[in-house]
């Protein structure tokens, strides 16, 4: 009798969507599977900064000890928030195609976007430091928790406010609206499966998104062989290479998932396009990156963009700033 496989979820609505996803999937292939509902520390702490709670894998951790402790046979993840560095006796199983990696900005009124120089569907150019229209309004106050949105956000516009936000998708909404805030970033592809994503919102093309944003990840036990060919009919062998690459990029540089580091990989007729950027905490310094490669020739373009930014002395003094910090 073929095993059921117990599919490791945190029980908010945007995880059980996704975990739900790879039960369907799973079904397609021909193999059963049952829904483990596990509240995570990053789900029961709703208060305190992410960048604050000191660990890697503030949402992945508590699945992982179960998987390891054998209460669950496959563990559903949004990739971003795995660590680079998996636990030890845990491999990928699937890395599933990639939806929307752009973030998005959800505001209240109009006039906020607008003041932001988005017009006609556009955004305008900004010099860099040169908040456009916003130096002589009055104060311009965003939220979002994670320290890469902050710090491009304060790049592009430094005399705004940023204000602490955390929850789950459906919280941060609604705060959004009982708050004196402008308005919020989202990451698009959370908003958009679970079909919540506002009519009051745009694309925030000029913010590089998360390493992995956008991709889901499952993974399993190494000795698990049954569990890892269960999920190889839905594996993309196209974002697995982008969000590997996106990934080398963000543990060559730091290693971390709380840092204010982007990454992008695409495919285009056979070459990668990578773009990347680290930003110091403030905001006030940004250095990217650009290359492009044969797909063929793709494997190692992460460490090596990674190590070409590492050769800027300001790019290392970006690096040792952030670890101080965190020390």
């Amino acid at each position: 009798m073929q095993k059921v496989l117990r599919i490791g979820t945190r029980d908010s609505q945007l995880a059980v969507w996704q975990a739900t996803l790879v039960q369907n999937l799973l079904k397609e292939a021909g193999v059963s599977s049952e829904l483990i509902y596990i509240k995570s520390e990053g789900d029961i702490d709703t208060v305190t900064p992410l960048y604050d709670l000191g660990v890697q894998g503030v949402f992945t951790k508590t699945l992982d000890a179960a998987l390891l402790n054998n209460r669950i046979d496959i563990a559903v993840h949004s990739m971003k928030d795995v660590p680079t560095q998996l636990a030890k006796g845990i491999q990928p199983a699937a890395v599933l195609k990639r939806a929307s990696y752009k973030d998005i900005f959800v505001y209240k009124e109009e006039k906020a976007i607008e003041e932001l120089g988005y017009v006609n569907g556009q955004w305008s150019m900004v010099n860099n430091h040169e908040s456009i229209l916003t130096t002589h309004h009055s104060p311009f106050t965003i939220a979002t928790s994670s320290i890469r949105r902050i710090a491009q956000w304060l790049h592009r516009y430094p005399h705004h406010q940023v204000d602490n936000l955390r929850g789950n998708v459906n919280t941060r909404l609604r705060k959004v609206q009982e708050n004196n805030w402008q308005g919020a970033i989202f990451a698009a592809a959370g908003l958009e499966r679970i079909e919540i994503r506002p009519e009051n919102s745009v694309d925030l093309n000029w913010m590089l998104p998360a390493p992995a944003q956008g991709a889901i990840m499952v993974v399993c036990r190494e000795e698990d062989e049954a569990a890892f060919e269960g999920c190889q009919s839905f594996h993309d062998t196209d974002t697995a290479l982008c969000t590997k690459l996106e990934r080398d990029f963000l543990r060559t540089l730091m290693g971390g998932c709380s840092t204010p580091i982007s990454a992008l990989a695409t495919i285009e007729n056979d070459e990668v396009v990578f773009k990347g950027n680290i930003c110091s905490k403030d905001g006030k310094q940004k250095l990217d990156i650009e290359k492009k490669v044969l797909s063929a020739d793709a494997d190692m373009l992460g460490v090596l963009a990674a190590n070409e930014l590492l050769n800027q002395p300001s790019v290392l003094k970006i690096v040792q700033d952030i670890r101080n910090a965190k020390n």
